[in-house]
């Protein structure tokens, strides 16, 4: 199984980091990453099991977080007004979707199969919408429309969102085990174990709240895609966790509803993360939505 270390690429104004699973001659797919959640939130086994079944994986670090560029000089928003409807943010989800079809250039890919999470499923959503030609099928995890209506956070839930940055690693690798304490999978075992190591790894690749902050700006500043999501023509999975407390079912329900002949995958017991033990379905029904996508290219 070939894995990359980790590799840049200039994109417009950034730089943006990402690493490789698999062949490269194998059919593209993309993961495209959440909020204050660097490329390793994709851990390696899912990359791994997603290659094997003969999928040339990507995954990369968003703008603001991990190895990529983080925007220093546009400084912390407002996130508070942000939420009361006012003020402004240093990007856009649409930026951040250019980048996403920036590195699809810079991969020699004229189109790839997305997957997407959380603000991740956001950026997904918008780079089909906004670059159609790119993607191949979409599969939007635990994500949401733009329409307030829908998938708001649990009060819950918005509290650890909210909650002050951790001021030390230690202070970071247990905001992390709360934090999934609230939003994780109530109906799957908690790896504390391995939440640790996780957030102990992204803490020393790069720790940035500021860089956080202005990626929910670009998030609570979004327009509500649901008109354009009716324009997509692709294959498209939805899947989102009953129990998700972050954003709520009824986001990913708006999701499947607004796509036509989206698939749509609700999960009991599941949170807002991706437990081991969906790991190998999930993969089947994403292979499944990209074998839907292969099948215009070999007809």
């Amino acid at each position: 199984m070939e894995h990359t270390g980790v590799q840049r690429t200039s994109v417009g104004d950034v730089e943006i980091a990402y690493e490789s699973f698999g062949s490269p001659g194998d059919t593209p797919l993309l993961l495209v990453m959440g909020l204050a959640t660097q490329m390793v939130g994709w851990p390696d086994g899912f990359c791994r099991a997603l290659a094997e079944r003969g999928h040339h994986v990507v995954r990369f670090d968003n703008r603001d977080i991990g190895l990529s560029t983080h925007l220093h000089d546009a400084g912390a928003p407002d996130v508070m007004s942000l939420f009361a409807g006012a003020g402004t943010a240093p990007y856009t989800l649409g930026d951040m979707a250019d980048d996403t079809a920036g590195l699809l250039d810079a991969l020699g890919w004229e189109s790839a199969h997305v997957v997407g999470a959380s603000m991740g499923g956001m950026i997904a959503q918008s780079l089909t919408i906004r670059h159609p030609q790119r993607v191949r099928s979409l599969t939007s995890i635990m994500s949401t429309t733009g329409d307030r209506a829908v998938g708001s956070p649990a009060d819950v839930a918005l509290g650890v969102l909210l909650a002050p940055a951790a001021r030390d690693r230690d202070e970071a690798l247990q905001r992390a085990v709360d934090t999934y304490r609230v939003i994780g999978s109530p109906g799957f075992e908690f790896d504390e174990a391995a939440l640790r190591e996780r957030a102990g790894l992204s803490f020393d690749r790069a720790y940035d709240p500021a860089g956080v902050a202005r990626q929910l700006a670009a998030i609570l500043t979004t327009d509500d895609r649901t008109p354009h999501l009716g324009e997509i023509t692709v294959p498209t999975l939805v899947v989102h966790g009953a129990q998700d407390t972050l954003v709520d079912v009824s986001g990913g329900r708006a999701t499947a509803a607004a796509i036509p002949g989206a698939e749509l995958w609700v999960v009991e017991g599941m949170g807002h993360d991706l437990p081991q033990e969906l790991w190998p379905e999930l993969v089947d029904r994403i292979g499944a939505t990209v074998q839907r996508g292969e099948e215009p290219l070999s007809s």
